[in-house]
């Protein structure tokens, strides 16, 4: 017996939904980048590290990320998921090098490659 799966295609109604997975994605990459940036400061107390406003802010951008991709996903099929996931990873090496003045090296670049081709593959 064959079985067959739905596809569903892209529709109007979609679009804003999709903006919003996206717009999670950036929000989710600036409460990274906050925790990261704080994690680089030295703390008088192990209290200190996590009960201060970067943190928290952090973790309540990580929470409002969460809200996000879950009203994204009530028109979004889950089969988007991964092309929401590798566009994190793109902006997280964006902002590494932007921010934190990390190298771009061969094997990033390679890397982004190899995800911008597995979107455009996973797409068609």
């Amino acid at each position: 017996m064959c079985l067959t799966m739905k596809v569903k295609k892209m529709t109007n109604e979609m679009i804003p939904y999709i903006l919003i997975g996206y717009c999670s994605i950036v929000v989710s990459s600036i409460s990274q980048v906050l925790l990261k940036k704080e994690s680089q400061i030295k703390h008088s107390s192990a209290i200190g590290e996590y009960l201060n406003i970067k943190v928290i802010t952090a973790y309540g951008l990580f929470f409002f990320s969460t809200l996000l991709t879950m009203l994204a996903y009530r028109k979004v099929p889950l089969s988007m998921g991964p092309i929401f996931d590798c566009g994190s990873y793109i902006l997280i090496i964006a902002l590494g090098v932007r921010i934190f003045h990390e190298r771009l090296t061969k094997r990033k670049i390679i890397a982004m490659a190899i995800l911008l081709l597995g979107i455009i593959v996973y797409a068609i």
